[in-house]
């Protein structure tokens, strides 16, 4: 008999600004309740906002690998000043925890030490992927516009790699030098006041239609739906992906994490878990579309068979 698939969960790195003490307290109820393996800790989107997590990083890692968690560290998204090549520079330099590249300035640093690479950096084939384990990469979190037919084959040409899918979050697009979310309230960058601050899930953009668009986070352009691959765990699990991220929103992540455990042990059904997520995060609507290569922004239903997969698989 075939070796059952394995599925963990991960932790991605909090996008948005909180303040420290809520940043903080976050983290350690992720630590005592969340069915999370693996964090990633740190900020990725503006290093101005590093020093409102700083006097609490040290205490969140202590919580966290004491609940057995274990703990990476993100890197920035975008480097524009050598102030923000420095603290790329000390990252690598100094933690004594694995660090996860999401930008390609960071590779050259981390060469030949064992690392992860995030969503955040293009890796759309299996050559990309073996070039970056050859490099050191452990673990790639894959770009979570891939459909499913680029998924299967990169984990299908790259056998040697750990594979992470982005499972549950608003969906990460852009990143800008400049800060449209500052803009938008009267402000500049260098002036911020960090008023992102203000918008702890982000900053809905609107068409001129007043429908829902994007979701400004800083520097960031995210997607105003969340995705979420609760129906295709099976179908992921099948083609080799060992582990879904959850992104932090502004929501009960504990509850969201419990409910990706209990559909991919098989306690809950699909359709049992995608109304509990409706409900864990009310007024956000749920989105696959990339999954299966169409508008991002779209629902559609899972087949019967990537429903249900073809193999037995549990949680690790």
């Amino acid at each position: 008999m075939p070796a059952t698939p394995h599925l963990s969960l991960s932790l991605g790195p909090l996008l948005y600004l909180w303040d420290g003490p809520k940043w903080r307290d976050f983290y350690f109820r992720i630590a005592d309740e969340a069915p999370v393996d693996h964090v990633t800790l740190g900020e990725a989107v503006c290093s101005k906002r590093l020093h409102f997590i700083e006097p609490h990083v040290a205490e969140v890692i202590e919580r966290l690998e004491a609940a057995g968690k274990k703990v990476s560290l993100a890197s920035l998204a975008l480097v524009t000043l050598e102030r923000e090549s420095q603290l790329v520079r000390g990252l690598v330099r100094d933690s004594i925890h694995p660090i996860e590249a999401n930008d390609l300035s960071a590779l050259g640093l981390l060469a030949g030490k064992p690392h992860s690479i995030g969503p955040l950096i293009n890796v759309y084939n299996g050559a990309t992927a073996r070039l970056l384990a050859s490099r050191g990469a452990t673990s790639i979190c894959l770009p979570p516009e891939l459909p499913m037919a680029s998924v299967s084959e990169i984990v299908r040409d790259a056998p040697d790699v750990a594979f992470e899918i982005f499972g549950f979050g608003r969906v990460p697009l852009a990143i800008s030098a400049r800060c449209a979310h500052a803009r938008s309230k009267g402000l500049v960058k260098d002036n911020c006041q960090f008023i992102c601050g203000d918008d702890s899930d982000g900053l809905i953009v609107e068409t001129l239609d007043r429908q829902p668009f994007l979701v400004l986070n800083g520097v960031q352009t995210m997607s105003h739906t969340c995705q979420s691959l609760l129906q295709e765990l099976p179908a992921l699990t099948a083609a080799g992906i060992s582990r879904i991220r959850l992104s932090p929103q502004d929501c009960d992540m504990v509850t969201v994490a419990r409910i990706y455990e209990s559909v991919a042990a098989g306690l809950m059904s699909a359709a049992e878990g995608l109304a509990r997520l409706v409900a864990a995060y009310p007024g956000v609507p749920l989105s696959n579309g990339f999954h299966y290569g169409q508008t991002g922004a779209s629902w559609i239903e899972a087949p019967a068979g990537a429903r249900h997969g073809g193999e037995r698989w549990q949680m690790r």
